[in-house]
């Protein structure tokens, strides 16, 4: 059975829909990476705050810490 050549042009379009693909997964991990940190930003605030909450410190005391 012989085998049939393809065109450069078959191959540029099945380059060009390769690179479209990686593209579209590589904008979706970016998106959940974006997401993720964000989520990560999220939990610190709440520990933080919750930290803040606990401690017996007023709230100069915790300024004057943070600005040093």
């Amino acid at each position: 059975m012989a085998r049939r050549k393809i065109s450069i042009d078959e191959k540029i379009e099945r380059a060009e829909i390769a690179v479209s693909r990686a593209k579209e997964k590589y904008d979706a991990a970016l998106e959940e990476l974006k997401r993720l940190h964000e989520k990560k930003e999220e939990l610190q605030r709440a520990e933080m705050m919750e930290a803040v909450l606990k401690s017996k410190k007023s709230h100069e005391e915790i300024m004057a810490f943070l600005s040093s």
